[in-house]
């Protein structure tokens, strides 16, 4: 990548074809960036992006497993949650291996995995193999997250510019991974729409390895060198780990990690059987029959961009717990006036489905905000490893409780209990005011 761009800067004959591609990279901010940034942040928005694809492209396939396997909406609901969880369970000791191996080889490695699990999906010829290729997904997803984001705070020297981008990415896979999945699944059949979906990351895997960068241009030598330790004994690692847990665990900081699982909890719990749910609701009488409610998830999705954007103005303008708070107070009431205006008819269910998918991505940016104000700078990798592990693995649950409530009770009732959820998101985000305002400070 960094041979390619400076070709791009230095190259004696340009073609027409190049000329355009150096205003593009321009006008995306490319001058902010030397050729080592750039390409770290192309890395990590492809990576990024193929994470949320495959992670929320599963409820999409859903609304077919239901029906290819005969199974329950409380048995899927916790096989597919088994391999959220894993996706949020790992983001600890993916942390440890990107400080240890380096991120380059774990976001490569991530993708062969997850490409790889893709394929597998594919090739299932049964749903206890389904589950098997999911939790493969998980594991091998996992560690993206504190890898990607070690890689730009030590390689990239725009370090503000580089998380933008890296977010731009995530958000481009989080509208079109979905979208392109329910497309597929009108010409071609699940498998074979799974395993093609599993050939990027695998291609991915190959660049990512041939790619040529300096992981710590944006740190001290010696701050790098230090921090990565290898001759530390595992032993010690792991005590030291401990004693910085507990120091990190501070009553605040507790609040915040259950405001963060919170927010997990009602995120899975809401989408993942959500296109299965939106279907019955399309009052449209369309000419070929399709699955109307893989588009409406997909269009609720591209609408959260916007959300993101919005939360993360709201934390350079407002207290972000008191912001967290009103966001809480959205999604209860969200969730329980959702069913009552979807069923008004068509354009009452593409309204509730946008303002639900604003305000699930609006909270995103505040929570993360919220644990950089409430944890010391020296724990802030382990902090969002916390953080992680609570929205994703924590919040996995979501998808089992989701599957059992529809089983056994129906959309009201997990709706309803989505509403409970997003309540005790407002009693902790009030707490946080209220400690802070008695105190002065977050932490």
């Amino acid at each position: 990548m960094t041979k390619c761009a400076k070709q791009l800067d230095e190259g004696p004959g340009v073609e027409k074809r190049d000329r355009f591609l150096i205003t593009l990279l321009d006008v995306l901010g490319r001058r902010g960036m030397n050729a080592n940034d750039r390409a770290i942040v192309g890395l990590a928005m492809g990576a990024h992006g193929l994470v949320h694809t495959y992670e929320l492209s599963i409820p999409i396939f859903m609304t077919v497993w239901l029906t290819e396997f005969g199974v329950t909406e409380a048995v899927l609901g916790s096989l597919v949650g088994t391999g959220y969880f894993l996706f949020g369970a790992g983001a600890l000791p993916g942390g440890i291996l990107a400080d240890r191996f380096g991120s380059r080889r774990l976001i490569a490695a991530c993708l062969a995995g997850m490409g790889g699990a893709f394929v597998l999906l594919g090739l299932a010829p049964g749903l206890w193999t389904v589950g098997g290729a999911l939790l493969l997904w998980g594991a091998a997803a996992s560690v993206y997250h504190p890898a990607g984001l070690a890689l730009i705070s030590t390689g990239v020297q725009q370090r503000g510019r580089g998380l933008a981008w890296h977010g731009i990415g995530g958000n481009v896979g989080i509208a079109a991974g979905p979208l392109a999945t329910a497309l597929l699944l009108l010409v071609l059949d699940w498998s074979t729409v799974a395993m093609l979906l599993g050939l990027p990351a695998l291609g991915a895997a190959v660049l990512a390895l041939r790619a040529s960068f300096d992981e710590q241009a944006a740190v001290e030598k010696t701050e790098a060198s230090s921090s990565s330790a290898p001759n530390v004994p595992a032993i010690e690692r792991l005590r030291a780990l401990f004693r910085r847990s507990v120091g990190l665990f501070t009553a605040a900081f507790a609040a915040v990690f259950g405001v963060a699982a919170l927010s997990g909890l009602y995120y899975r719990g809401m989408l993942t059987f959500l296109p299965d749910l939106l279907t019955p609701l399309v009052t449209i009488d369309l000419p070929i029959d399709l699955d109307t409610g893989r588009y409406v998830y997909a269009g609720l999705l591209t609408v959260g961009i916007a959300g993101q954007y919005v939360g993360g103005r709201l934390t350079d303008r407002f207290s972000t717990v008191h912001a967290l708070a009103a966001a809480f107070s959205a999604l209860g009431a969200i969730a329980l006036l959702f069913l009552p205006v979807a069923q008004t008819g068509t354009a009452g269910l593409l309204v509730a489905s946008a303002v639900l998918g604003f305000s699930l991505f609006v909270i995103q940016p505040l929570y993360q905000a919220t644990v950089a104000e409430y944890s010391p700078p020296e724990a802030r990798g382990l902090s969002y490893g916390y953080t992680y592990l609570a929205v994703f693995g924590v919040g996995a649950l979501g998808a089992a409780l989701a599957g059992t409530i529809l089983q056994y009770a129906g959309p009201p009732v997990l709706f309803g209990t989505l509403a409970g959820v997003a309540g005790s998101g407002v009693l902790l985000s009030g707490w946080l005011a209220l400690r802070r305002s008695r105190s002065g400070t977050a932490v």
